[in-house]
């Protein structure tokens, strides 16, 4: 002998509500990004703000900015290369080796390598590097953001460029 459910269950997917009753069928409902659907402890997740980057001037530069963005999320490590753990510079030097590049392994040395860059003149893919002597480096993405691998226990992120302390200068690598 079969029962008939009586209860209605709801769950989200990708912003949109699903109720299902039985015998009634499927109901798709929009929500709000922000809402919350079923309550509870992590029902919601707060959502970082997404990266905004702006098209490279070329193709090796807007491969490596593209490489460094999927590795968003990843934790830092020390010494780090990839492929799913970077320090900083493992992220830049990771990045530009997918682009079909290859640069020095540290951000010291990352930092003397190709062209001097205004800040005023950056461009998508171009390395920045903050502190002094120099201990950082990121990929700028654009529009004022930046991608870096910062510090342990930390994920790769997007980052405004000037919310880094200590700039010290920008090389364009391709």
């Amino acid at each position: 002998m079969t029962t008939a459910r009586t209860s209605t269950a709801r769950r989200s997917f990708r912003g949109i509500a699903v109720a299902a009753v039985a015998g009634a069928g499927i109901v798709l409902a929009p929500v709000p990004a922000s809402a919350s659907v079923g309550g509870g402890a992590g029902a919601a997740v707060a959502a970082a703000p997404a990266a905004a980057p702006a098209a490279a001037p070329n193709g090796a530069a807007q491969a490596a900015v593209d490489t460094a963005l999927a590795q968003r999320g990843d934790m830092y490590l020390y010494g780090a290369t990839g492929p799913d753990r970077f320090d900083c510079s493992g992220l830049t030097g990771y990045a530009y080796e997918a682009a079909g590049i290859s640069i020095p392994r540290t951000s010291k040395a990352q930092s003397t390598f190709g062209t001097p860059v205004a800040k005023s003149d950056l461009e998508p893919g171009d390395l920045v590097f903050f502190y002094s002597p120099v201990s950082h480096v990121g990929m700028y993405i654009g529009n004022g953001q930046m991608v870096h691998s910062s510090s342990a226990g930390k994920p790769v992120a997007v980052v405004d460029l000037d919310s880094m302390p200590s700039y010290q200068g920008a090389r364009r690598v391709a």
